[in-house]
């Protein structure tokens, strides 16, 4: 599940040779009506909880895997707190 700004097919193909993934874009609803797309509503919730960790605000790590080993610990660290 994924945001709309990851629409497209070099980012699908790429996901499916990577990791044998399947996307799937959670998109806004028609621009007038307002209605909450439980999809969506996981997505901006997940980015909002990344945010309240201050290092992945911005990226300032060299490595790309330093980033992503970051943003898994966030994830774990907020597993946990939940149990």
């Amino acid at each position: 599940m994924v945001d709309g700004g990851y629409t497209g097919q070099p980012f699908a193909s790429a996901t499916d040779g990577i990791l044998g993934a399947s996307v799937q874009v959670a998109k806004r609803s028609e621009l007038y009506t307002f209605s909450v797309i439980p999809q969506r509503w996981v997505v901006e919730r997940s980015f909002a909880w990344i945010e309240n960790c201050r290092r992945l605000w911005k990226n300032t790590e060299r490595k790309l895997n330093t980033s992503l080993q970051l943003t898994h610990l966030t994830f774990l660290a907020l597993l946990l707190r939940r149990l």
